[in-house]
């Protein structure tokens, strides 16, 4: 990143959180849109489809990260 950039960086930083999101917004509105391959658009439908039939196990971060401590100490 060049030096301009970082303290541009450095500034947006320091703003309030609700000014950061407004920031962050405004410049992914800027960036082009990311394209995906269709090998990621079937990953996509098929872990879609395995959650919404209940094959898939979903935890949340906390309950994983526990389970995690847990086994590896």
């Amino acid at each position: 990143m060049t030096s301009a950039a970082n303290k541009i960086l450095d500034g947006a930083l320091a703003l309030p959180e609700e000014a950061r999101e407004e920031l962050l917004t405004t410049l992914s509105a800027s960036l082009r849109p990311v394209e995906l391959s269709p090998a990621w658009h079937a990953e996509i439908a098929r872990r879609l489809a395995n959650i919404e039939s209940g094959e898939a196990v979903v935890l949340d971060a906390e309950t994983h990260f526990a389970e995690l401590r847990a086994k590896l100490g």
